[in-house]
């Protein structure tokens, strides 16, 4: 039998910390060992005689502290089994004194046993509570944990968790819902089994790589779905090494990056189609350009003749009439797809909006050789619409009909009323269209293939034009083509007005008058702009004065009081806003109809014009047309 001095250095001497309590409800510290002292940085004079609930107080807001009930709990079976109990890992605060003197507390986790100790009569006459430090332990748990949670976040994150073997022969896919797989566990997989054939040499390139230099493996490449899709991904893997150094595994993540490569591809698709238009737009402008230039060396060279200069001059109108359309469409398009364009919507004859369409389209239609078969609805129904936009639409429609149309060959024209709706139809036997040029047939800047002989074309704006109009109506546009060499149909959906009413006369459009010598000035720093015009105006029977700089036509308004000003904007010293507020300000030029030319084209250009006193706007190159009815109705 061990004495009591022998009990008590074994007792003191064990590794374990450990005390002794009484077997009632209170559970008195009755012993207490050095090691637990040690470990808790407690006085054994403040713990033994003390119940254990006394000094070891527990925290009942604190869910990793083990709660007085549990601890009675405990003490309470142990008391009726007989039999040991243990407690699960609780966390306490150990004071620690610091160099200055401070205290800190550490925070520390311990695990116990409450283990009976009987009398020699079958009594219990005390409990062993064992306790053991698992801080280590329980923190490498919770970093576990959080590791295992950092993990189940990635791998349901469009990530595919995976892991290889040392040489890549087979792949087993982890846990996690992953683009390649529908369902959640681990699966095994082969490279051949997810990598498209078109694809394995480039993967097994990267892999050989990664496994010969032992580094890092990323790569990105198309998979195959298991519904037989596919998919981009990028994959990333890192290898494994044993404590020889040598590679016994890979883990890797792959993402699904589908819709990145699709964004990438459009965007590369819309940089190669940027640089095609800007390419046809140099091409578009250097045609015209080619034959003004050659006129205007003609009749500097030559003594023109009243037949050589109707020529030169037909030869000048048309090219800048071509140069004035290409510029118009880039202007329509820079206003629609902002958002800018305002229709003016007022009840329209469908057969008029026919009638104009076929005779924009009508020149080139002749000067190839085309018929044009045209096919209306009895009754002349009529539509709510921008009549000059809805011409617009025909006419580019029939256009482009002709430019893709070979010489001699026939387009078709046709209109009907269908369920309350207009379908009009602009349909040829030309080269067709190709699948893909179908699809996108309606997309800025599409373009069939252009042949070195095809100078008809245009910048792949106008079928933009065309749908971006139809839709502002509330309409809609599509189109079909059997394949190259077929022809095309282009089909426009526009609302009706009730059905196939007939429409009621609309007045027809003033016709501009005539008058008398009117005194014009001309304000314009560009001099060769500026004596064209006035020749122009001269020409027209009107009497032109022409200044070049804004302060020398402020004066000459005031001496020779013109009618009608046509300013410049960009003018040198003081633009033309500036100059027409100060001749609207001058009670001598007040009344002066006040009309700015110039290249700034857009809807907010011109409500600036207006702002500034201006009466009208015209856009460079002017139509004289256009400037004749706007002269006319001064006085």
């Amino acid at each position: 039998m061990l004495s009591p001095d022998l009990f008590e250095a074994v007792f003191n001497s064990s590794p374990i910390g450990t005390y002794l309590l009484s077997p009632t409800p209170d559970a008195v510290v009755l012993a207490v060992n050095d090691t637990f002292l040690a470990a808790s940085r407690r006085r054994r004079e403040e713990l033994v005689g003390t119940s254990l609930f006394v000094a070891f107080p527990t925290d009942p807001d604190d869910p990793a502290s083990t709660s007085e009930s549990e601890l009675r709990q405990s003490f309470a079976r142990v008391l009726a089994s007989g039999q040991a109990d243990r407690l699960p890992a609780q966390r306490y605060p150990i004071p620690v004194e610091q160099p200055d003197g401070s205290i800190v507390f550490e925070e520390r986790f311990w695990s116990a046993i409450s283990t009976p100790i009987f009398d020699g009569v079958g009594g219990i006459a005390c409990i062993l509570h064992t306790t053991n430090d698992v801080t280590e332990k329980v923190r490498s748990e919770a970093a576990l944990r959080e590791s295992e949670m950092r993990y189940r976040a990635l791998s349901s994150a469009g990530q595919v968790v995976y892991r290889m073997n040392a040489d890549w022969s087979e792949m087993h896919e982890l846990d996690g819902r992953g683009f390649l797989k529908d369902s959640v566990g681990p699966r095994q997989l082969w490279l051949s089994d997810y990598v498209p054939a078109d694809e394995q040499e480039r993967v097994n390139a990267a892999v050989r790589q990664a496994i010969r230099t032992a580094s890092p493996y990323e790569l990105e490449h198309r998979v195959r779905r298991l519904d037989g899709s596919e998919a981009w991904t990028l994959s990333r893997a890192v290898p494994m090494f044993d404590a020889a150094g040598r590679v016994y595994e890979w883990i890797g993540a792959a993402s699904d990056i589908t819709e990145r490569k699709a964004a990438e591809e459009k965007l590369r698709e819309g940089d190669r189609r940027k640089d095609e238009f800007l390419a046809m737009l140099a091409h578009e402008l250097r045609n015209p350009l080619a034959p003004i230039s050659a006129a205007a060396e003609i009749l500097q060279r030559m003594q023109p003749d009243e037949a050589l200069l109707r020529r030169t001059s037909q030869i000048i109108g048309r090219q800048a009439a071509h140069m004035t359309g290409l510029i118009d469409d880039l202007l329509d398009v820079s206003r629609v797809t902002r958002g800018l364009v305002e229709l003016s919507c007022a009840p329209v004859r469908l057969q008029d909006i026919l009638d104009d369409a076929v005779e924009q389209a009508t020149p080139l239609v002749r000067a190839r050789q085309q018929s044009l078969a045209v096919a209306a609805p009895a009754g002349s129904p009529i539509l709510v619409g921008d009549r000059k936009r809805l011409v617009q639409v025909l006419a580019n429609l029939l256009n482009n009909a002709a430019k893709y149309t070979q010489e001699g060959g026939s387009v078709r024209l046709e209109a009907a009323v269908e369920g309350g709706r207009i379908r009009i139809d602009v349909a040829d036997n030309g080269i067709g269209m190709a699948p893909e040029l179908v699809a996108r047939a309606f997309d800025l800047f599409a373009q069939a293939d252009r042949s070195l002989d095809r100078a008809l074309g245009g910048l792949g704006l106008g079928l933009a034009l065309v749908r971006s109009l139809v839709e502002l109506h509330g309409g809609a546009v599509e189109c079909e083509s059997a394949g190259p060499g077929q022809g095309s149909r282009f089909r426009v959906w526009l609302p009706g007005q009730d059905g196939a009413r007939a429409a009621p006369a609309l007045p027809e459009p003033a016709q501009a008058r005539r008058h008398g010598p009117i005194r014009v000035l001309v304000v314009d720093d560009n001099v060769d702009a500026a004596e064209t015009l006035s020749m122009l105006l001269e020409a027209s029977g009107y009497q032109a004065l022409v200044e070049h700089e804004p302060h020398a036509a402020i004066d000459r308004a005031r001496r020779e009081l013109p009618r009608a000003c046509l300013l410049d904007i960009g003018l040198p010293g003081m633009d033309g806003r500036e100059l027409a507020r100060r001749l609207r300000a001058d009670p001598a030029t007040a009344g002066a109809m006040l009309v700015a030319v110039t290249g700034y084209g857009q809807q907010s250009d011109r409500d600036q014009f207006l702002a500034a006193g201006f009466d009208h706007h015209l856009v460079k190159p002017v139509d004289l047309g256009q400037l004749e009815t706007i002269l006319a109705t001064v006085g």
